[in-house]
């Protein structure tokens, strides 16, 4: 059966051949990676991590230790690189500020065996303190979306495949250069660590502007360990690269041995000064490789002991092997009495040597017209398949364009049906407004007659109107309400709002989920929280009932400072609806978290524009990271840290903080769109990801364009963050107790 490599090679021979492009590559290659490496799913209550995607400019990692992306280096099937800056410890790490980050993909936070491999080739890859081999310095975990990443010295130059490429061959003594300090970093990782590296080869040797040769990626390096019984490896025995792996590699249960290295070694060797491998992707026992012209007969009997088919006959290390070729390179001078004394043996001794030199030739020659021969077939059969992978690639297009073409049609029912269910949604809007008029005149006519009984009416209510339930069995007083209205308004963003946010850097997975934009009618005024809620009201809350946080944020100690009059962080949406059902019982009123179409209705305050102060936003209106503007704003200030409730100016609904400081946890599930949400203000709790809930309103650490009325986060709803609060809502029968 296939090797996940070897099915890779195959796509790369495509690739090289024209039959795949770029993408198809990369695509196919990942899938490959991601079915080699893949854990069993985890439950829907362990899926964490925010959906933030990676840009230029960001800042990430743990507050501790911050690090800003500057630009794109590699992107894998299970990773990214990009360089960044080191915001804070220079001194620490003893090198340049730049540093090299290998970020496991967002999609794939919720991946433990993608965490468990990238910690592991850390701590392994950490001990590893040598000139000659990439450092690698920590391993860390962003808060802010859960990313498990590598910090490593950033590299400016090239492999020595680019160096070949670019150049052909080089000589000998270049070669055994470049090599020398591979050799000494090869040494120090057995004498030290009982390492071998398992996957030497011209794309895992780097070459700086500066002349420096570093070893890249232990990651595959094999621990050779003494256990009494058979030996034990910590990496695949199939581990390395075609052409330059050891013929002993593939045996199951054998110890990992320099000789390995000391294989491909000399295989980069003969590959270095003649332009191309002395053997095919799999060696064939007895096979000899032609010597190549730009070596001696001695450097070349140097060079075979380096990959000799037994290990035992190789030399003991990567270091003795170039020793040994560069001693045979070192004698030419020694060869010249030989020749002479040649010249005056023995006639018949002469004609001896001669026939036997003969016959060595004519042997060698026969060796490399059965090579030529058999290469001469395997180009044959690679033709034929490389037709049928050409024809099942036709094929595979035919295919394609005719799903397309399917999809387009389905693309164009999808269109007529949402443009009838729009239809649908204005005559119910309608239907609605009738029924609010006939409402209102019934309450009228109620009242004006003089015969009827009189009972209370539900109020018109007002916006900005103060409410604040006491508890049935203290004088304390629950949250701080407002008392909002019902009606209707567009919820979602309309086409030219995200053209800006696609300036601003949103990406358009974030944007589908605030279309399509659609009207909803808020049936029934209700109450909102004037703030988020408060650490000091949360703390009568846990003293209560006990309540402990179960996640890894102290909501007393968040990290940053804070006091009791500051939105409470640290707490998950369960630990949210806790809370509402003891506030319930101890009021004796309906305490729930605002739907989603709610919390926007009384964000946008009757406003259409991307903030309710305006299209754009500053710091003095809310608190947000102000080293990034939006849409011509000003820069301001990064608070570093939530900010007491209160601090900036209310929407024109008297709301608080509706913009910033924190996400703001609410009653939905995630959906990717709005297609299929209710119209009315309810909750959507039906289909969606069950295991996440939807966060609006944007946070102290996130930049301006997350704390748009329109936009729409998820979080798994059994974490908790510090950057995560909520604020209550409360059903309204009758007002009473109105304050302010």
């Amino acid at each position: 059966m296939p090797t996940a490599s070897d099915k890779i090679r195959e796509l790369h021979q495509l690739h090289q051949d024209g039959l795949l492009s770029s993408d198809e590559f990369k695509l196919r290659r990942n899938a490959i990676l991601d079915a080699l490496h893949a854990a069993p799913a985890p439950s829907q209550d362990s899926r964490a991590g925010t959906e933030i995607g990676l840009m230029a400019g960001q800042e990430i990692g743990p507050r501790s230790r911050r690090y800003r992306l500057e630009r794109l280096i590699a992107r894998g099937g299970v990773a990214q690189v990009w360089q960044a800056t080191d915001l804070a410890t220079h001194a620490e790490l003893g090198h340049s500020a730049q540093v090299a980050l290998k970020i496991l993909a967002p999609e794939l936070t919720r991946n433990a065996a993608y965490a468990r491999l990238l910690v592991e080739e850390a701590a392994r890859a950490r001990r590893l303190a040598h000139e000659h081999i990439v450092r690698v310095y920590d391993w860390a975990q962003d808060p802010a979306t859960s990313s498990y990443f590598l910090i490593m010295e950033c590299l400016d130059g090239e492999d020595l495949d680019a160096l070949l490429a670019r150049e052909g061959s080089v000589t000998l003594a270049r070669a055994l250069e470049l090599l020398a300090p591979v050799a000494a970093a090869l040494d120090y990782a057995w004498t030290r660590h009982r390492l071998v590296h398992r996957d030497i080869k011209p794309g895992n040797v780097f070459v700086t502007r500066r002349g420096e040769v570093k070893l890249l990626d232990f990651g595959i390096a094999a621990r050779a360990r003494g256990t009494g019984v058979a030996p034990a490896t910590e990496a695949p025995a199939s581990s390395g690269t075609a052409g330059y792996r050891a013929p002993e590699a593939g045996m199951a249960g054998r110890e990992p041995l320099p000789a390995l290295d000391v294989h491909a070694v000399a295989v980069m060797i003969s590959q270095m000064v003649s332009g191309s491998l002395p053997f095919g992707a799999a060696r064939v026992p007895g096979e000899q490789p032609v010597m190549p012209p730009a070596l001696g007969p001695r450097q070349w009997e140097a060079l075979q002991t380096g990959f000799a088919f037994d290990a035992e006959a190789r030399p003991a290390t990567v270091g003795e092997l170039l020793q040994r070729i560069r001693a045979a390179d070192a004698t030419p001078a020694q060869a010249e009495p030989v020749r002479k004394a040649v010249k005056v043996q023995d006639p018949e001794e002469s004609a001896r040597r001669t026939a036997e030199a003969k016959a060595a030739a004519a042997a060698q020659a026969q060796l490399v017209r059965e090579r030529r021969e058999r290469e001469k077939q395997e180009r044959a059969a690679q033709e034929a398949v490389r037709r049928e992978r050409k024809e099942a690639l036709r094929q595979q297009l035919l295919a394609r364009r005719r799903e397309e073409a399917e999809k387009a049609r389905l693309a164009r029912e999808e269109a007529e049906q949402a443009r009838r269910k729009a239809q649908k949604v204005k005559a119910a809007a309608a239907i609605l407004e009738q029924q609010k008029q006939a409402r209102t005149a019934a309450q009228a006519e109620a009242l004006a007659a003089p015969d009827t009984p009189a009972r209370e009416a539900e109020p018109v209510a007002s916006p900005g109107s103060l409410l604040r339930d006491h508890f049935r069995d203290s004088q304390d007083a629950g949250p701080e309400l407002v008392l909002l209205p019902a009606g209707r308004f567009q919820m979602g963003s309309p086409e030219h709002e995200r053209k800006i946010a696609t300036a601003a850097g949103a990406q358009q997975n974030w944007l589908a989920r605030e279309t399509p934009q659609h009207w909803v009618g808020i049936e029934r005024p209700f109450a909102l929280g004037r703030y988020p809620v408060t650490v000091g009201e949360w703390r009568v809350f846990a003293r209560a009932t006990g309540w402990r946080c179960s996640g890894e944020v102290d909501w007393e100690a968040p990290g940053f400072a804070q006091n009791d009059a500051h939105p409470v962080v640290g707490v998950t949406w369960h630990d949210a609806r806790q809370y509402l059902h003891w506030l319930s019982e101890r009021t004796g009123q309906r305490y729930r978290l605002p739907s989603e179409a709610e919390w926007e209705y009384a964000c946008r305050a009757g406003t259409k524009t991307a903030f309710s102060c305006g299209d754009s936003i500053s710091t003095d209106l809310a608190n947000y990271d102000g080293n990034f503007c939006y849409n011509g704003g000003p820069p301001g200030v990064y608070r570093k840290g939530t900010t007491a409730v209160g601090t900036f100016p209310p929407n024109p609904w008297g709301l608080f903080d509706m913009h910033g400081n924190v996400w703001e946890w609410v009653q939905d599930v995630v959906h990717d769109s709005y297609d299929g949400a209710p119209v009315d203000g309810s909750a959507w709790e039906e289909g969606g990801d069950q295991a996440r809930r939807i966060l609006r309103g944007g946070s102290w650490l996130y930049n301006p364009r997350y704390l748009r009325s329109a936009l729409r986060n998820g979080f798994s709803a059994v974490l908790a963050n510090d950057i995560v609060g909520f604020r209550v809502a409360r059903d309204v029968e009758v007002v009473s107790k109105l304050v302010g």
